[in-house]
């Protein structure tokens, strides 16, 4: 057989073995691996979709955390992973768009290495501070910071994370500077919040929330535009005038790049009737999150552009993860 038979019968070969991997897909469980360890906002989306999808893929779907260097090795685990549609990767807005500005260099591009399978929910951040601080405002705290350059210091949960750029861009805004006190994820932040111990936390109102209910924290603002609907309030930092912040923080599950598309269609059609299901709708509710029905296109270039933005803004106010 000629050379050009030989490879046009292999390609009917790939071209007949490809489709049937995607019809049986998936044939055992799934995994979302977490780029943070558990506690947090990136943990909370990622367990509450997968305990949902399972119904609509017909296998288990496991929660791995793999927390390290921000949000680094994690991401780069799942960018490496098979592109088979076993290995998702819970993305948010830290390693999605903000590690663009930190580092110069990522080991992976967040467009590029990655197909978005659906967004699930978006909150805002909350600023919560000590109980004893004497600060009881964010115009007291901006003006103490002005008159007391890094005096003030704010917790978050990692490096470069969204907690962490959230106070960094604010106090860039503002004009003032502020000490940076990193922990290895939002419980161990709250330790030391509750303790007493550092001034003020950024962090996601999902879990800032509780904290605020129980008494155990004030809250200050919070990070999106608008105030927020589940503490009416609460001002927006943007309203109060101290600084232009407009941020969310948001999450979805991406597979990597190269996972075959009937792959990819079924993981988004099992991730839109999961996000839609009235208990998820409900729960996220409670904590202030909004369903992110955004459809496959829309994710891709509202991806695209929070990197470009928030990219060019942590580089511009001079964020770095180390």
């Amino acid at each position: 057989m000629k050379l050009s038979g030989i490879l046009f019968t292999a390609a009917l070969l790939l071209g007949a073995i490809a489709p049937a991997g995607a019809q049986t897909f998936p044939d055992h469980p799934v995994r979302i691996v977490v780029p943070q360890p558990p506690g947090g906002g990136f943990d909370l989306s990622a367990r509450v979709i997968a305990d949902k999808l399972p119904q609509f893929l017909g296998q288990p779907v496991i929660v791995e955390n793999k927390p390290g260097a921000g949000t680094l090795v994690g991401t780069e685990f799942a960018a490496r992973a098979a592109p088979d549609g076993y290995t998702l990767l819970l993305g948010g807005t830290s390693n999605m768009a903000l590690n663009i500005g930190l580092y110069p260099k990522l080991a992976y591009d967040p467009v590029k290495d990655f197909t978005s399978v659906g967004l699930i929910v978006t909150w805002p951040f909350m600023l919560v501070t000590r109980k004893d601080l004497p600060q009881k405002s964010l115009a007291e705290i901006i003006d103490f910071a002005r008159k007391n350059p890094d005096k003030l210091t704010y917790a978050s949960g990692g490096r470069g994370t969204g907690q962490h750029i959230a106070v960094a861009v604010m106090a860039y805004l503002a004009g003032v500077k502020m000490t940076h006190v990193p922990y290895s994820g939002a419980q161990a932040a709250y330790q030391d919040i509750l303790g007493g111990r550092v001034d003020m936390f950024f962090d996601n109102a999902s879990t800032a929330l509780p904290q605020v209910r129980a008494g155990s924290v004030p809250a200050l603002a919070v990070s999106s535009a608008k105030r927020y609907p589940v503490m009416p309030d609460l001002p927006s930092v943007m309203e109060t005038g101290l600084a232009a912040l407009d941020m969310e923080t948001w999450f979805g599950l991406f597979a990597p790049a190269g996972t075959p598309a009937p792959v990819v269609a079924k993981l988004r059609d099992a991730v839109e009737k999961a996000r839609a299901l009235p208990e998820v709708v409900e729960l996220f509710g409670k904590t202030g999150g909004s369903v992110n029905a955004l459809d496959a296109a829309a994710t891709a270039a509202f991806v695209k552009s929070e990197a470009e933005r928030w990219g060019k803004l942590v580089r511009e106010a001079g964020v770095a993860a180390d």
